[in-house]
């Protein structure tokens, strides 16, 4: 399993409540770019339209600028596959709990590229300070044991 983007800021800006796997729907040329690492998921967000999931925000660079066609937009919407089942529980705790849907990672699966998203709540700022507390003292921690 190769990761070829994360979204780093998630895991720092959100409490990730849970995690599921979703297909996502590319062009061949964007499977191409992202397999060469040309894809961005910071600041996506994952958007419900029409009973459906959707990527929104994302940035998946063309893979060779000459052969990309004219109205090709980098960012737009991509739809994300999921089963009715996962669909019906992502609506009901979107609107119940207050939580959001946000893109963590993009990668392959065998032959296919998966993007994981998670349901979030956002964290408070002492929350964030203690993330960083944590951090710190298990690099210190690393740290000392090496030595």
């Amino acid at each position: 399993m190769a990761v070829f983007a994360e979204n780093r800021k998630a895991y720092f800006d959100y409490e990730i409540i849970d995690t599921v796997e979703t297909g996502i729907e590319l062009f061949g040329f964007e499977v191409k770019s992202v397999r060469q690492g040309g894809a961005r998921l910071a600041g996506s967000y994952v958007k419900v339209l029409g009973g459906e999931l959707f990527l929104v925000g994302s940035n998946v660079s063309p893979y060779q600028s000459g052969n990309t066609p004219k109205d090709y937009d980098p960012e737009r919407m991509r739809k994300l596959l999921v089963t009715k089942k996962e669909m019906a529980e992502f609506e009901r705790k979107n609107k119940s709990d207050r939580l959001t849907l946000v893109p963590l990672k993009l990668y392959s699966v065998g032959r296919r590229i998966k993007c994981e998203i998670g349901l979030v709540r956002g964290k408070k700022k002492y929350d964030k300070r203690e993330s960083i507390k944590k951090r710190d003292t298990e690099r210190e921690i690393r740290r000392t044991l090496k030595n």
